[in-house]
């Protein structure tokens, strides 16, 4: 064999490594982000994907069934901060999170609707105002910096933890539906779906105090409905997130079938606790997620300062 043919297939090798090289660092890293989805196209990168990462994502979605079971909510402020943890920035972890909670609030309905605690009218005019708003929410969440969302979500925990501390529901009021109920539960959805597209969060732990403060509807009752009301709100949004390519899909898949096993397991506490207690508990686990969040964001508002 002639030196030319030897130098000619060496600098072929050579340029084919060179193209393997581009092709694996331009797809996600992690034990399963090699090859780009079928139907959504490839998850986006920095999620810990390893095994420690994968126990991480099922123990979250023990922990948000139980949640939602619990408190009638979605389990974004459980979600969020733990994939961003396991390294995704903060808008595709609130994408994620909102794709996860669909199984998990179909489970939590079904748990509340066999015992008669969901009010269906108050659900479907939540659900309007949520579809609005969640599509509003979502377009912004593409738009905002990382910093703005994280303080956002901040003054979000800090609202809600008021309103448990300062207000305990009745067990057996129901909503008395009216023209302007109507409008004002429609109104309310909107507010509720723009934060749960902005947040990553489904939106109950604002539905389900205002529903108690405003509309007089039962703990158990508040619970039920949010869940209803919330799961088409999460389809539609997550619908926009995944044509932006936003969504991390085996991460939400993950934590969403394993929270929709355990979330009739928290529907059962709720029914076995007080009110007074329910709400103690909820304000409690939201202070828990306040400090960490508020520890991030100023550390992450120190950094940006630092780097400008």
């Amino acid at each position: 064999m002639k030196k030319s043919d030897i130098s000619n297939i060496s600098n072929a090798e050579s340029v084919e490594r060179a193209e393997e090289s581009v092709r694996s660092s331009v797809q996600p890293s992690g034990k399963f982000g090699g090859k780009a989805d079928r139907l959504f196209g490839a998850d986006p990168a920095g999620l810990d994907e390893s095994a420690r990462g994968i126990a991480v994502l099922v123990i979250v979605g023990v922990a948000v069934g139980l949640l939602s079971g619990m408190f009638g909510i979605g389990g974004g402020t459980v979600i969020v901060p733990a994939l961003v943890w396991l390294g995704l920035t903060q808008r595709n972890a609130a994408a994620t999170s909102m794709l996860a909670i669909v199984p998990t609030s179909i489970s939590g309905v079904i748990s509340y609707a066999t015992c008669g605690n969901v009010d269906w009218l108050a659900a479907l005019l939540l659900f309007c105002g949520m579809f609005v708003g969640g599509q509003i929410g979502s377009w912004l969440l593409s738009r905002l910096p990382e910093l703005v969302l994280r303080w956002i979500f901040v003054v979000f925990l800090v609202f809600v933890v008021v309103n448990q501390i300062s207000f305990v529901p009745s067990r057996d009021r129901h909503i008395a539906m009216s023209a302007l109920t109507g409008v004002c539960l429609a109104l309310l959805g909107v507010v509720i779906g723009i934060l749960a597209g902005l947040l990553g969060i489904g939106g109950g732990a604002l539905a389900v105090p205002a529903l108690s403060m405003l509309f007089g509807a039962s703990d158990l009752i508040a619970r039920g409905t949010s869940l209803l009301a919330m799961f088409p709100n999460s389809i539609t949004t997550s619908v926009a997130n995944l044509k932006r390519k936003l969504v991390h899909v085996k991460a939400a898949l993950i934590i969403g079938l394993v929270a929709a096993v355990t979330a009739p397991f928290g529907t059962w506490i709720a029914g076995a606790v007080s009110p007074r207690v329910g709400s103690i508990l909820f304000a409690c686990y939201l202070c828990v997620l306040l400090i960490r969040s508020l520890f991030v964001a100023v550390k992450a508002t120190r950094s940006a300062r630092a780097s400008s």
